[in-house]
């Protein structure tokens, strides 16, 4: 799913990827998420675009959300060097000599970009072909493209961080999943105020988080339960 910040309204993408089968860990992935932005890019309107799943929410409500993307000088697309063999291992020597190991990153699959990057982003076939060819199974394009390209070309306009919270400590290929009965007031502010700044523009921010994941459906009803007394609905 893509959630896309207009300059005055909101439109949720229900778009199934024009119907054509994505698989986990393959590059069907990733340009499943090229072809959202494509269809998004249609409206001229939409200036932000956000990649989401059904198990993620929201933890500001939507005026926070929209004056924090709309505001923001940079895109929010997690970028970082791994020396493991979960980072540059993943890497082909058959990407050269247009991607070089120097070049290589990886991050969070779930991005927000401005429109100025969609387009980047969309308009790219050279290296997105390489990915195409080269970055299969253990290497996961969804994880390696978006931070590799940004990094190459267009890091100035990246935060080189996600706005997407998840718990990775269960140390396996999946992060945690939460249901209802982990959903309390101090739960949500916990994912909000955890302690850490992140930069935001020029100055340094408390606010890093803006969604989070992985929710199961038994947490809908009591996440609508404390809507009024959270997000201020």
């Amino acid at each position: 799913m893509l959630f896309v910040i207009k300059l005055e309204t909101i439109l949720f993408l229900w778009v199934l990827c024009y119907w054509q089968a994505v698989s986990w860990g393959t590059v069907t992935l990733a340009d499943a998420e090229r072809r959202l932005l494509a269809n998004a890019l249609l409206d001229f309107s939409n200036e932000r675009f956000v990649l989401l799943s059904e198990s993620c929410i929201p933890v500001y409500n939507f005026p926070t959300v929209y004056r924090y993307l709309i505001d923001s000088a940079h895109s929010f697309v997690e970028s970082y060097d791994d020396p493991s063999r979960y980072g540059r291992g993943r890497y082909s020597r058959n990407m050269l000599p247009d991607i070089q190991l120097k070049h290589w990153r990886k991050g969070s699959q779930w991005f927000e970009l401005n429109r100025a990057l969609a387009v980047y982003i969309v308009s790219d076939t050279q290296y997105f072909s390489l990915f195409r060819k080269y970055c299969k199974p253990a290497c996961y394009p969804d994880e390696h493209y978006l931070p590799t390209f940004l990094n190459m070309f267009h890091g100035s306009l990246n935060s080189n961080r996600t706005v997407t919270w998840v718990d990775w400590s269960m140390l396996g290929p999946h992060p945690a999943t939460y249901g209802r009965d982990n959903i309390t007031v101090g739960f949500i502010q916990a994912i909000r105020n955890n302690g850490s700044l992140c930069p935001y523009n020029s100055d340094m921010s408390s606010i890093c988080y803006l969604f989070a994941r992985k929710f199961d459906p038994s947490a809908l009803e009591p996440l609508l339960d404390l809507s009024s007394e959270v997000m201020n609905f």
